[in-house]
């Protein structure tokens, strides 16, 4: 079982939204059969194995066992993700493209390429997982309290200058072998807890 799976297929990217498939994706974390979830998803075992034949036809779970019960053979199934993202590549030409929102301060940008990064690094993490190889990527994620939007505006030019020199400093055009990267820097209010 895979960690996260990008999923970009339309097809399954909608199987996998209907709320009952996405609950049965949660259950299937561990192996488990169409009698095993009916009582925990309280639904009738045949529309369970409806379900389930549907979500393993998409790849989204994969048969882990068979188990002969009486004159029947009981299907084990697991998922095979404990996360799924739905790529925005599932969304085709509707997708968000960063060249359609070029404002860099707009919200609407800001989705735009996170949307693309989603897309990129879910068909480069496929294409490692085929390989069997690690995906060199880095990120960071932490949070800033600004005292006033003069700071935070300060903050966000120091920032632009800091990696505008990083990147000049080891940006090689010219380097035989060298692969490119794509650098991401983002800042956003955090969301709020209900009721604070």
């Amino acid at each position: 079982m895979q960690e996260l799976t990008v999923i970009d297929d339309p097809a399954a990217a909608g199987v996998s939204l209907d709320p009952i498939r996405a609950r049965l994706l949660a259950e299937l974390v561990e192996p488990g059969s169409a009698s095993s979830l009916a009582s925990k998803v309280g639904l009738a075992r045949q529309k369970v194995n409806y379900h389930l034949r549907t979500l393993e036809q998409h790849g989204l779970v994969e048969l882990v066992a068979e188990r002969r019960k009486g004159n029947m053979t009981e299907r084990v199934l697991q998922a095979t993700a404990a996360s799924y993202v739905i790529s925005p590549a599932a969304l085709g030409s509707v997708a968000p493209d960063p060249a359609r929102s070029p404002d860099r301060l707009s919200a609407q940008w800001l989705i735009a390429v996170a949307a693309r990064v989603v897309r990129e690094v879910g068909e480069l993490l496929a294409g490692a997982t085929k390989a069997r190889k690690r995906l060199a990527t880095f990120a960071i994620d932490g949070e800033v309290r600004f005292a006033t939007p003069a700071d935070r505006a300060a903050f966000a030019d120091e920032l632009a200058r800091a990696v505008t020199d990083l990147v000049g400093r080891y940006h090689d055009e010219t380097a035989p072998g060298g692969r490119r990267y794509r650098v991401v820097v983002a800042v956003h209010p955090e969301l709020q807890a209900e009721g604070t």
